[in-house]
């Protein structure tokens, strides 16, 4: 109490944050890591631009000292083993696309594959056991589900958006806000300036870390394998991601933006609502349509320019959603990689527990957030062209899994062929269509 009492009566300042991570590890060296211009600019923006409610004050002071803390941990376990950053990330998948369009359901899937590394809540949250190396039992698990449920009490709209658990597979907006230079912030708090900021600075000394925290996961893992990654924010950062994992495959997933906008907006909202004292609805909808029109134009120009070493994969929601098994099929093909039977029959068995990704059924309106179907139609009709997206309906969940007992017996090339290619004259906008797929 006395700690929260401090918190509340001084501004967030980044050198006392600094020492109380310091005091908290009893570790002082943070090494080369470049976060501290970063720290500054991020604490600057929610002093002078997110008014913060109680709640965001002390969530902002944990949060920080948090990553401050891991920091600290990750270069003390670089002390202790330097091979650490010898370790080589080969090959990685990154997932992006448009927010709620099926690239968490997609990422989800593609966790069903042992072989595949995925980050977990819990370990960007803790990616070390606490209590120091070798600390057993490992409590990190248990401890985040219970900040997940007092988080689910302050925010219970959320878990119906984007049902999530301490093992769900995790977004790398985590692992980037680490060196405070990561979209992640700019969804939680109302922070132009510091997007501004982060928008001229680039991310390349983000995704450098993105790799050395990897390392650092993959030095734990008792098993090899390669990393299968999702964000929709990699879109803003492709030229970064691209010099750091030059043998990257990418993904993009496609939605029809009219489904996608009512939808991203809702769940920046209910982000937002614990952290802030002022809430402007027809803010977040203009920010969000400038925001992924600007995406919609950068996957434009990675489709059109293909500098990856691996052609751009690209798959439409509908189709992940109508047929999850021989769409993950699709994928394998394309990088050349074997889908086990048994890793099918794992999906196959999640699409039937949760056959709607465990996702909600509230409806969300453009006109909510003052933005106009018409109008938003037109601003994105060079991204539903280039792409062929398919307007969307107001019914359908993610039930039809076609072909999966097929897959399951190995099959899976055969069954991949039959995903149906984008129909962009079928259907017809709807607007107001439900959030209640997977995102």
């Amino acid at each position: 109490m006395i700690d929260a009492l401090a918190i509340l009566r001084e501004p967030l300042r980044a050198d006392e944050l600094i020492a109380r991570a310091r005091q908290r590890t009893g570790l002082v060296d943070f090494g080369c890591t470049p976060f501290q211009e970063p720290l500054q600019n991020l604490l600057r923006a929610c002093r002078e631009e997110a008014e913060l409610s109680l709640f965001g004050r002390l969530a902002t002071h944990w949060d920080v000292v948090r990553f401050l803390s891991n920091l600290l941990r990750l270069r003390e376990e670089e002390r202790r083993a330097p091979k650490i950053l010898d370790l080589r990330i080969e090959r990685p998948i990154f997932i992006a696309g448009l927010p709620r369009s099926g690239t968490t359901f997609l990422h989800s899937l593609l966790a069903q594959d042992h072989t595949n590394f995925v980050p977990r809540v819990w370990q960007l949250i803790h990616p070390y056991p606490l209590g120091g190396p070798g600390a057993r039992p490992d409590l990190r698990p248990r401890r985040v589900a219970r900040q997940l449920r007092m988080f689910g009490m302050l925010a219970p709209e959320f878990r119906r958006m984007h049902p999530i658990d301490s093992s769900s597979p995790q977004e790398c907006s985590e692992i980037t806000a680490h060196v405070f230079a990561s979209l992640r912030f700019d969804t939680t708090y109302h922070i132009p300036g510091y997007r501004r900021w982060l928008d001229g600075t680039g991310h390349l000394d983000a995704y450098r870390f993105h790799k050395r925290f990897l390392q650092h996961l993959q030095h734990q893992a008792v098993v090899a394998g390669h990393w299968v990654l999702k964000c929709p924010d990699h879109i803003f950062a492709l030229g970064a991601l691209r010099a750091v994992y030059p043998d990257a495959g990418v993904v993009f997933v496609h939605r029809d933006p009219l489904a996608v906008l009512p939808s991203v907006a809702r769940l920046t909202e209910v982000l937002r609502r614990p952290f802030t004292r002022r809430l402007d609805k027809l803010e977040i909808g203009r920010q969000e349509s400038d925001r992924w029109l600007a995406a919609t134009e950068l996957m434009i120009e990675a489709a059109d320019q293909e500098r990856f070493e691996e052609p751009i994969l690209h798959i439409h929601y509908l189709d992940l959603v109508g047929d999850p098994l021989g769409t993950v099929a699709t994928l394998y093909r394309h990088f050349g990689r074997p889908l086990d039977p048994r890793t099918a029959a794992r999906i196959s068995r999640l699409v039937e527990a949760k056959p709607n990704g465990g996702y909600g059924t509230r409806r969300s309106h453009l006109e909510e957030y003052g933005l106009d179907p018409v109008v938003e139609h037109e601003r994105y009709a060079r991204y539903i062209e280039r792409f062929a997206i398919r307007p969307e309906r107001r019914t359908g969940s993610a039930r039809s899994v076609k072909g999966s007992a097929a897959l399951a017996s190995g099959r899976s090339a055969e069954i991949a062929g039959t995903v149906s290619p984008a129909n962009p004259r079928s259907g017809a906008i709807a607007p107001d269509c439900p959030t209640r797929c997977a995102t």
